[in-house]
């Protein structure tokens, strides 16, 4: 699929709005004054802009002023602790975090002191606090089973592990959990699109829409045009617009330059697998194994790539 690029006569801003950098999931009784606070205390020192809910009060049902919250952080910690699931607040929270996760929120599972097996097959007090709900919801047994379904789906994601009686202090681990968010902020970095943004609203929407962003499919949309048309200014854009939505993004610039040479092409894959790896340096030796290492990495991660200036 491809979209061909001219001028236009409209105006826009497309830098997403976000009152939160991290959002915290967590049991209260759990951890809330020990590792939950020092974690907290130690984001806001990195400057986090992070929300905890000490100040909002408690019901039965989830309040809308929280979820409101989750869709307005750039990321989530759920910190899973022993008691977590016997919160049905706790269980809501989670629910929603998975549910936007597909709007672009980083989803960070942190394991405290928990086994995420126990987690994932629901044995222990994990499976006894979700028996307990069911017995509570005898009317409402889909609550209950989108709770299953979360916990499970939640083992499934990329998260930090703390056992219990390890030789990791938990300074030390917060440390590491500080590194992931650094690098999904930093993953988040807005690009400039131009003083005057004119002529570019209309042809985002319609490159967002070819691109399907409910869909779980693979999608590849091609800007074309003339040189001086504004097909950079537009695929600038149409990042700063998605690229929450994705766990990963990158928009690498110059690609006919920068791959003129097969050095160079071995160089700039290596650069492309450091980004999907998070900042992990991976040696690319020739350039059809770099292109099976890229193909093996992108498969396990929801990831927007932009390849600017491309050659045939």
């Amino acid at each position: 699929m491809a979209t061909q690029i001219n001028d236009g006569a409209s105006s826009s801003s497309f830098s997403p709005q976000f009152t939160y950098d991290v959002f915290l999931s967590f049991r209260g009784e759990d951890t809330r004054y020990n590792f939950t606070s020092h974690l907290y205390q130690a984001l806001c020192d990195k400057g986090f802009n992070t929300f905890i809910d000490n100040e909002l009060p408690r019901g039965e049902e989830i309040s809308m002023e929280l979820l409101k919250t989750i869709e307005l952080s750039k990321s989530s910690v759920v910190l899973f602790s022993e008691n977590y699931a016997s919160s049905s607040w706790c269980l809501d929270e989670l629910v929603k975090i998975l549910e936007w996760r597909n709007n672009g929120l980083f989803v960070l599972p942190v394991f405290y002191k928990v086994d995420p097996s126990e987690i994932r097959k629901q044995k222990g007090k994990f499976g006894a606090a979700l028996t307990q709900h069911e017995e509570n919801l005898k009317d409402n047994v889909e609550k209950v089973q989108r709770w299953r379904t979360a916990l499970i789906k939640a083992t499934g994601l990329s998260g930090l592990h703390y056992k219990e009686g390890c030789n990791e202090s938990e300074t030390q681990f917060i440390q590491r959990i500080i590194k992931e968010i650094s690098v999904t902020k930093l993953n988040r970095t807005q690009l400039f699109v131009t003083e005057h943004p004119v002529g570019i609203e209309s042809r985002a929407d319609a490159i967002q829409s070819l691109l399907d962003l409910k869909s779980n499919d693979v999608r590849m949309v091609g800007i074309y045009g003339l040189g001086g048309v504004g097909k950079t200014t537009i695929a600038k854009a149409i990042y700063n617009r998605i690229a929450n939505c994705f766990e990963l993004s990158y928009f690498l610039e110059d690609v006919k330059e920068k791959s003129s040479t097969n050095d160079d092409m071995i160089k700039l894959q290596e650069t492309l697998l450091s980004k999907i790896s998070r900042g992990m340096y991976i040696k690319v030796d020739s350039v059809p194994e770099g292109i099976i290492m890229i193909k093996e990495r992108l498969c396990l991660t929801r990831f927007l790539l932009i390849l600017d200036n491309v050659a045939e």
